[in-house]
C-alpha cells in the first residue's frame, strides 16, 4: 500500500478497492509505513571531531569496563554483528540494544588493548590480546552515538590487516 501511495501516487480509494479493504483502512496503513520508513532513515552523519570524541568514550569506557559509561555511548538500537569465519568464537546472530551489546563488551574488556584506527574510512579499534591482533571492530557514528559495530576475528580477514598494501592508478 505504501508503494502504491507514495511511488505511484494511487489514491486512498484506488487502493482501498484494489487490496480489499477499506479507505480508512489504507491510510491507517499507508501512515504506520511512512511512520517505519522515516525511523529507519539514517541519523545525522558525525563530524571528525565528534567521531574522535565518541570513540575514545567508547574506548575509555571498554578499557575500564565502566557499564554506565559504555551505555551512555551505545544507541539504545545499537546492533552488534561478529565474524569469527566459524574459526574462532562470534556471536552466531546480531547482538541488538544498548543492555545486550554492553554485556557483551564488558565480558571481554579484561587483558585487551585497544588502538583506535579506521578502517574502509569508518572509525575502528583494533583489539589486541597478549599484543596479538584478536578483533577490529569498526563502528557507525550517528550523532554521537554508536549505532552499530561489526567485530571481525575472523583470522583470514585479519592476517591481511598489518600487510602494506599499494595502490595504484
Amino acid at each position: 500500500m505504501f508503494v502504491l501511495r507514495e511511488v505511484f501516487d494511487l489514491g486512498y480509494d484506488e487502493i482501498a478497492e484494489a487490496v480489499d479493504k477499506s479507505p480508512a483502512a489504507v491510510r491507517q496503513i499507508a501512515h504506520r509505513a511512512r511512520a517505519h520508513v522515516a525511523a529507519r532513515r539514517p541519523r545525522g552523519v558525525a563530524s571528525a571531531a565528534e567521531t574522535r570524541r565518541t570513540v575514545e568514550a567508547f574506548q575509555r569506557a571498554v578499557e575500564t569496563g565502566d557499564l554506565q559509561r559504555l551505555l551512555d555511548i551505545l544507541a539504545p538500537d545499537v546492533v552488534l554483528l561478529t565474524d569469527g569465519g566459524g574459526v574462532v568464537p562470534a556471536a552466531l546472530a546480531p547482538v541488538v540494544g544498548a543492555d545486550q551489546v554492553a554485556h557483551v563488551l564488558g565480558r571481554i574488556a579484561a587483558a585487551m588493548s585497544l588502538q583506535p584506527t579506521q578502517v574502509n574510512g569508518d572509525p575502528a579499534l583494533i583489539v589486541r590480546l597478549g599484543g596479538e591482533i584478536d578483533t577490529v571492530m569498526a563502528m557507525r557514528i550517528d550523532d554521537g552515538l554508536i549505532t552499530g559495530l561489526y567485530a571481525v576475528r575472523n583470522p583470514e580477514k585479519l592476517s591481511h590487516l598489518e600487510r602494506e598494501t599499494t595502490l595504484r592508478r
